[in-house]
């Protein structure tokens, strides 16, 4: 740890200043004591003006205001001091905000050497079912969004053949409305957190519908880029007041929510024209044939009974949704897996902050010094839930499986700021061994859980 050493000449500068304002004080009082009051200097002639009604002894009038030089002396020097303290700690301010800004460009970060490892050559090595390209998410938290649209535009693709770009936005605003709803009926206790889970996209399409992205955009800054930020700190700062002041009319607040919303990122479409007719968004949905009770979501965890009914136990599973099917690891692996062997694709959410996972690399895998592949288990996944190193981190949606070179390899299209530093823009290459450590729950088509045997 370092920073920047003593300041020897802000201790001098304040002990000359305090020693200054003494020595004042006491010459200020002497010559207060032995000053005598200066006569006046005569009047000139002025004009003659109304004569001032006779004052009776005792009665009222009006002088002019007392004035009190030698605190006016006091104060004056009290903020020449204060002016001087200011100066040295903004120096020293300076100091510190540099010194953490040269901190920042030295950081570095624990990486794995990927000498030797040998990688896919590309994505289109993998001949992934339909998706469209990638779409950077940029200043938001709604990766969830952004993985599980592009896991639906596939669902569409895969059953119908139509290519439909979706709108991310649109499911981002109605979560919204939605987690701030739930803000409202639990007086508070909901967490207001900006991510979500694959599993909200569906839950959005049922109650909502949806729409495409040249209907609803979600207004992008300058350039088509998309900060959340100022939107996100206007939201909670609106809802904490409710909390705060105990407005919890709901209907009054959400209106509140909506207004924020609506200024940030537009008021979403009740009809729209796409491709030469009309629709509602309910009668878009059902125009592509896609039924959000279709999928399944699924995690792998010792801490509950393997089958149905369990719980994500997340902050972005804001819902407290226990309807995920909890699959031993094998099984867990082995449906993402067969799906997309089988042309699905699939929906994940996981970990990403590990020294195997690197953007330059494009690629993510765990060092043997981590632990070898062959002793990845339950055992080792809820070790690591126990200790907090893998966590719900980010929404990315799987595309592709191939074998190569002797290790599993799925191709992976993310929204994260990492996926546009390699070779391939917004795509990842994960190793199986990775995904079966650190993913922590999946979305799918519930056809591919037949067969799927709990124990």
């Amino acid at each position: 740890m370092r920073g920047p050493g003593p300041f020897d000449l802000r201790r001098l500068v304040v002990t000359a200043a305090v020693l200054a304002l003494i020595a004042f004080l006491a010459h200020a009082a002497r010559s207060s004591a032995q000053a005598a009051p200066a006569p006046a200097p005569a009047a000139k002639s002025a004009p003659a003006s109304p004569a001032a009604p006779p004052v009776k002894p005792g009665g009222a009038l009006y002088k002019p205001s007392y004035k009190y030089p030698i605190l006016d002396r006091l104060e004056a020097s009290r903020d020449s001091l204060q002016a001087i303290v200011d100066s040295l700690q903004g120096v020293v301010d300076r100091r510190y905000k540099d010194q953490a800004k040269q901190d920042d460009r030295d950081e570095q970060s624990l990486r794995m050497d990927w000498t030797g490892i040998q990688r896919p050559p590309s994505p289109e090595a993998f001949k992934a079912p339909f998706h469209f390209p990638p779409v950077a998410q940029y200043l938001t938290g709604t990766c969830w969004s952004f993985s599980s649209t592009s896991f639906f535009e596939s669902e569409i693709a895969r059953q119908t053949g139509r290519h439909v770009k979706l709108s991310e936005m649109w499911t981002v605003y109605w979560e919204y409305v939605e987690k701030a709803n739930r803000f409202l009926r639990e007086y508070g206790h909901s967490p207001l957190v900006e991510g979500s889970e694959a599993d909200a996209t569906p839950a959005i399409y049922k109650l909502f519908g949806v729409v495409p992205e040249s209907a609803y955009d979600g207004q992008p800054v300058a350039g088509g880029l998309y900060d959340h930020g100022p939107l996100q700190k206007e939201l909670l700062s609106y809802l904490r007041w409710i909390k705060d002041s105990g407005h919890w009319d709901q209907g009054v607040a959400t209106a509140g929510v909506r207004a924020i919303l609506d200024r940030y990122m537009g008021r979403p479409p009740e009809r729209f024209e796409y491709e030469g007719k009309s629709y509602d968004p309910k009668s878009f949905l059902v125009s592509l044939q896609l039924n959000p009770d279709d999928y399944v979501a699924c995690i792998s965890t010792m801490k509950q009974p393997f089958g149905p009914g369990a719980l994500l136990d997340v902050p972005d599973n804001w819902r407290r949704r226990h309807d995920y099917v909890n699959l031993p690891l094998d099984d867990f692996y082995r449906v993402i897996k067969q799906s997309l062997q089988a042309g699905y694709t699939v929906s994940l959410g996981g970990d990403v902050s590990e020294p195997g996972m690197d953007g330059v690399e494009g690629a993510a895998v765990i060092p043997a010094w981590d632990i070898p592949a062959q002793n990845i288990d339950q055992a080792a996944r809820e070790f690591r839930f126990g200790n907090a190193t893998t966590t719900d981190d980010h929404g990315m949606h799987a595309v592709g499986f191939m074998n190569y070179k002797g290790r599993d390899w799925l191709l992976v299209k993310d929204s994260n700021r990492s996926s546009r530093l390699g070779q391939f823009k917004g795509y990842y290459f994960y190793g199986g061994d990775y995904v079966r450590l650190k993913t922590l729950s999946f979305l799918v088509h519930k056809d591919r859980l037949s067969g799927v045997a709990y124990k």
